[in-house]
């Protein structure tokens, strides 16, 4: 029996010290892969709906690249896209990531966003604005 608690108490020490490493992957100091789970478009007079990843052409994943500056993604259709991140910091426990992306040429769709990711957790928010059109972008990220 006391084997058995010994046992008990040492994994339950080993997953608690363990906790603080997890948490400094999400630090900006290692390659992300992060994954699209909800969006929320919104147009003026408070329109909003839920979209799909699909009904606004962005990819279900996304790759987080900090130190060459990227994030990058493949779409379905096995077209590669990327984007620079022009700001990034570091408050109250997130990262945040900014940019502004041109989108299709000739075609009026640019817009800026920003990536609050926190660090504790891997879960992170995107929101992204254009002409009349918002996007709320709920995910959450891993090391590959």
């Amino acid at each position: 029996m006391k084997k058995l608690i010994k046992s008990t108490l040492i994994a339950a020490f080993v997953f608690y010290v363990a906790i603080p490493a997890v948490a400094g992957d999400f630090d900006g100091s290692k390659e992300l892969i992060c994954s699209i789970m909800d969006i929320v478009e919104c147009g003026p007079g408070g329109k909003c709906q839920q979209v799909t990843a699909e009904d606004v052409g962005i990819p279900n994943f996304l790759k987080i690249n900090f130190k060459n500056k990227k994030i990058s993604a493949t779409h379905a259709d096995g077209s590669k896209r990327s984007t620079d991140i022009e700001n990034f910091e570091t408050i109250d426990g997130k990262v945040i990531i900014q940019g502004a992306e041109d989108g299709i040429e000739g075609v009026r769709d640019g817009l800026g966003w920003s990536l609050a990711l926190a660090e504790e957790t891997g879960k992170m928010v995107i929101t992204a604005s254009g002409d009349e059109v918002g996007f709320v972008i709920f995910g959450a990220c891993t090391v590959p």
